[in-house]
């Protein structure tokens, strides 16, 4: 009889719906910080790839070009080229690497005897651009832009004269993929 007339305390009913709803927003609360913290510090990788080509000379010389523009919020590893599925060698890779604004179309260029780009330049508009052959993965910072010249990709003959190829960069995260029609060099 003691309890009932004691009036001073809450009920137990009262007291858990209390406790489970200071949980459930704490819990909300905590939740909403990490994610508004993870989304706004963590910068994605994006790039864009513009201006394909693919060449054929008609006898026995092949080009692939394209730009690629770093629009993430960070730096980048391409760790890989393929055209048509096969992974161009860094030897056949031929690459410049500016924060200029690109936009003039990328040309044909004629290669030299041994099929290398090597001491080659690409004129764009008022600036000249030389190209470095690759070694190893190439890096790109945030914001820049690379020309990349591939001679002789794999698969491509005078028979693909006309025919859709893709060429595929990969990133350490990533991969990105654009098609264009093999042409004519002249």
């Amino acid at each position: 009889m003691r309890l009932l007339k004691n009036k001073k305390g809450l009920s137990v009913v009262v007291t858990t719906l209390i406790i489970l709803v200071v949980s459930v927003l704490l819990a909300t609360v905590v939740t909403f910080y990490a994610i508004n913290v993870t989304t706004t510090r963590v910068q994605e990788e994006s790039i864009q790839i513009y201006k394909m080509h693919t060449w054929h000379n008609g006898t026995n010389f092949a080009e692939t070009t394209f730009l690629i523009i770093n629009t993430g919020g960070r730096d980048l590893v391409i760790d890989k080229i393929a055209v048509r599925g096969q992974e161009s060698a860094w030897a056949s890779v031929y690459y410049n690497k500016t924060t200029d604004t690109i936009n003039n179309d990328l040309p044909y260029i004629t290669p030299n005897a041994d099929s290398t780009l090597t001491g080659k330049n690409v004129t764009l508009g008022s600036n000249t651009y030389a190209l470095t052959q690759a070694s190893d993965d190439l890096i790109l910072k945030s914001a820049w832009s690379m020309i990349v010249y591939i001679t002789n990709p794999d698969h491509i003959s005078v028979s693909d004269i006309g025919v859709t190829v893709g060429i595929t960069v990969f990133t350490a995260n990533a991969q990105y993929y654009k098609e264009g029609n093999v042409e004519a060099s002249s």
